[in-house]
């Protein structure tokens, strides 16, 4: 199973979602190909509803507490309850351009 699959399978297993949507970005960033290194969550669930969102994020820090310790570099959370989905109509934001470390955009090829 590559990474990906583990963290969809771990989220759906602690939260049964509403949505979720788990992308590898690895490709945006200066890494080698396969990395699977940055990935990108939005995770719509029931269970954020009352929480804000530092506390949203401990929660899935500390299922995926095993990927982030074993290479796994970045993480875009994007967690909302089923409401502040539809409030932004089914749709969570674009990561920006990766800075590659030395403050300029990576260049696609």
């Amino acid at each position: 199973m590559n990474r990906r699959e583990t963290i969809t399978q771990k989220l759906t297993e602690a939260f049964h979602p509403f949505h979720l949507e788990v992308e590898d970005e690895s490709h945006n960033h200066n890494v080698p190909a396969g990395s699977e290194s940055h990935f990108k969550v939005t995770l719509v669930c029931k269970e954020f509803t009352g929480e804000g969102l530092v506390n949203r994020h401990r929660a899935v820090n500390r299922v995926l507490s095993e990927e982030l310790s074993s290479g796994l570099h970045a993480l875009a959370l994007h967690t909302m309850t089923p409401e502040e989905w539809f409030d932004k109509n089914g749709r969570s934001p674009d990561s920006p351009p990766c800075l590659g470390g030395d403050g300029t955009t990576k260049e696609k090829v």
